[in-house]
């Protein structure tokens, strides 16, 4: 699927950013990751919403996976963060949350959330989102 030759067909890998208050569960998410079959650039990793603005602004992220409820800054302050800054509008935006409300999953809707993944999850969702990345223009 990808090339990293000069052809038009070379994928850019993609930087993704992991953002949960749970450790364990920023792990696995990093291995699902890894093991899905694209060009993965640089996986960070933030622990609440105020730490992954740091990472924004200072790398070139293309997808953002997060949870809502997290100390600090929870994920739909981080994604209203997101909306507001014009250099963010193409990140795709991902909520992994047990928090899965008609009333959440609206608000996400008006914050460009790409898909809302309820916990528990299998693994093949999350595969499957990256996938979904390939098949769209990254910058």
């Amino acid at each position: 699927m990808q090339t990293n030759s000069s052809g038009g067909a070379a994928m850019t890998p993609l930087n993704v950013l992991i953002v949960d208050d749970s450790a364990t569960m920023r792990a696995l998410l990093y291995r699902v990751v890894g093991l899905a079959d694209l060009p993965i650039g640089a996986i960070y990793q933030a622990p609440n919403g105020a730490e992954a603005l740091k990472v924004l602004e200072t790398h070139s992220i293309q997808a953002v996976f997060t949870d809502v409820n997290m100390p600090v800054m929870n994920g739909m302050e981080l994604l209203r963060e997101m909306a507001g800054r014009d250099e963010w509008k193409d990140i795709l935006r991902v909520i992994i949350s047990t928090d899965g409300s008609r009333l959440r999953r609206e608000e996400a809707r008006e914050l460009k959330v790409s898909l809302y993944v309820e916990k528990p999850f299998r693994p093949e969702v999350v595969r499957d989102v990256l996938c979904q990345i390939a098949s769209v223009d990254v910058h």
